[in-house]
């Protein structure tokens, strides 16, 4: 359980469902969605808790908010062979990793994403600074969304401009801004203060979802628990 103030309502999204005829009472329910975009676990846990709001319906509006968590901050553009930098970080075999992959692909297919081949690792900063300007214009999930099929379903590099831009126009965003974007160095100093931010708060590892500020999860969790969770918080007033 974490208790936050001040914190930044940039790039919320709402989710609705709209119905015919006489419309129940929605709830009000924040989701911050702390994640890195070389993370398959929170793909899968973004599927799963898109699962758990389309489930409730009429009975939530969900505000998503997106932040910036690199898990590996240090890493060249270049990137590294995914199996090496995974033996070295995590000391784990390459049937390890391959018995890992092959999990992955199970889970990501339980919540409807599909992992493709993925050979490299790579720096995700240009990423996440395009993350935050897509909450300015109100397109982070979608964004988001896009950034995790490039990588974990297509193998592409996230830290290629023109893969940014391909996954920014396939979200609805302007490409001639997005490049603008990246190459100028835009809100590089705003991601580098979410993410110390949230590590001051405890966030050691993701995805890490904290519903109204105050409740947290962490992993990607089944829908069920998502549901759950979000039933219970919202009955609690």
């Amino acid at each position: 359980m974490i208790s936050r103030r001040n914190s930044s309502r940039i790039g919320a999204i709402l989710i609705t469902t709209e119905t015919s005829g006489r419309k129940a009472m929605k709830q009000p329910i924040r989701i911050d969605f702390v994640s890195d975009v070389a993370c398959p676990w929170c793909a899968v846990g973004l599927s799963s808790l898109q699962i758990a709001l389309s489930r409730l319906g009429d009975t939530v509006d969900a505000e998503i908010v997106m932040h910036p968590f690199e898990l590996n901050p240090q890493m060249v553009e270049e990137g590294e062979d995914l199996v090496e930098h995974i033996g070295k970080k995590y000391g784990r075999t390459p049937q390890q990793v391959g018995e890992a992959q092959a999990a992955l692909r199970e889970r990501g297919a339980d919540v409807g994403f599909t992992f493709g081949t993925r050979t490299r690792i790579y720096n995700t900063f240009d990423a996440h600074r395009l993350m935050h300007w897509a909450g300015i214009k109100g397109k982070q999930v979608q964004l988001k969304q896009a950034l995790l099929q490039a990588y974990h379903g297509e193998g592409k590099p996230t830290s290629n401009h023109d893969v940014l831009v391909e996954a920014a126009e396939s979200a609805g965003l302007d490409g001639v801004e997005a490049r603008a974007v990246l190459t100028g160095g835009d809100y590089a100093n705003e991601v580098r203060a979410e993410e110390e931010q949230y590590q001051a708060m405890g966030i050691h590892s993701v995805p890490s979802i904290i519903f109204n500020n105050h409740y947290l999860l962490t992993g990607a969790q089944p829908a069920d628990v998502f549901e759950k969770t979000i039933q219970q918080i919202l009955a609690e007033g």
